[in-house]
């Protein structure tokens, strides 16, 4: 009697090649959560146990006093305040303002290069791109120089307009536009809306997925930026997050609790911005789709 072969079954090979990369991929990730969860750890024990030997991951007590001492509340009032919470708030509006500016001037930026077309528009793109061959550093002296001569210096301001030029950002929404059906538009305008109508409410439905990805890369590199806030901001109450860390290490003594207790909290909003983009990143990806 001849074999008859099921079709879709699983032969024993792939179904052993696929078991090992599983698995090879859940301990790569348990690999990789090991300093994060180190730092967690970290943040409930004594200064004392943190770095003890022999080594422990999780503590045998766990010390929530840290995180008290970290937002001088209670009783740790008395103690040395290190304005965690203003700094936190800083780096709120400052990530906050910069993601919009960006997402902002990104997205017209890339409508007008990938769908309008006017004299030079190639030209001048290149030359919009090419600011991404400037290191940052060499503009830090002429962005000092005019954020002190217009009075912006020591000023949020001087971290968040910076972000108007996202070079990178605006490449992005180029390729998202120009991948856009350009009969949708026809269409709109053939019904009389208006170029910022169109842009409204046709295309950027379209582009929401590419939107959501360079507004969480942009409040990324803003929240952990510590370079512009350490050049610019030169008052205490100007802080954010990345220069409130560095009052936890000195030139002897090192507080690796209270360190690892202020990043522990400093990366609440992180994960918040990803959970909260994973749901329309699969949402958006069905947003706009042109039914035949």
């Amino acid at each position: 009697m001849a074999k008859t072969t099921v079709v879709g079954s699983k032969s024993p090979k792939n179904m052993i090649t696929r078991t090992v990369v599983t698995i090879f991929i859940i301990a790569l990730t348990i690999f990789m959560l090991i300093p994060f969860v180190w730092m967690v750890s970290s943040s409930f024990k004594l200064e004392r146990d943190v770095m003890a030997t022999p080594f422990k991951l999780f503590p045998n007590y766990w010390y929530t006093d840290n995180y008290s001492r970290v937002l001088n509340l209670g009783y740790f009032k008395s103690y040395t305040n290190y304005h965690f919470l203003l700094s936190y708030w800083n780096s709120i509006k400052v990530a906050v303002c910069a993601t919009l500016v960006a997402v902002v001037s990104s997205t017209l930026a890339g409508y007008a290069f990938g769908k309008m077309r006017f004299k030079g528009q190639n030209i001048l793109f290149m030359l919009y791109l090419s600011q991404m061959m400037i290191p940052s550093q060499l503009t830090l002296i002429p962005r000092f120089i005019i954020f002190n001569q217009v009075g912006l210096f020591n000023t949020h301001w001087a971290v968040i307009l910076p972000k108007i030029v996202a070079v990178s950002s605006c490449f992005m929404m180029r390729q998202a536009f120009m991948g856009a059906p350009e009969e949708l538009r026809e269409s709109a305008k053939i019904d009389g809306a208006s170029e910022f109508r169109t842009f409204m409410w046709i295309m950027v439905p379209l582009v929401k997925p590419t939107i959501a990805a360079i507004a969480t890369v942009q409040f990324l590199n803003s929240w952990n930026a510590y370079q512009d806030p350490l050049i610019f901001l030169s008052s205490w109450k100007l802080w954010t997050i990345p220069l409130a860390l560095d009052q936890f290490a000195g030139i002897e003594v090192t507080q690796y609790n209270l360190s690892m207790t202020a990043c522990a909290l400093a990366t609440i909003p992180v994960f918040i911005v990803f959970l909260s983009g994973q749901k329309f990143f699969i949402k958006g990806l069905t947003v706009g789709a042109v039914k035949g």
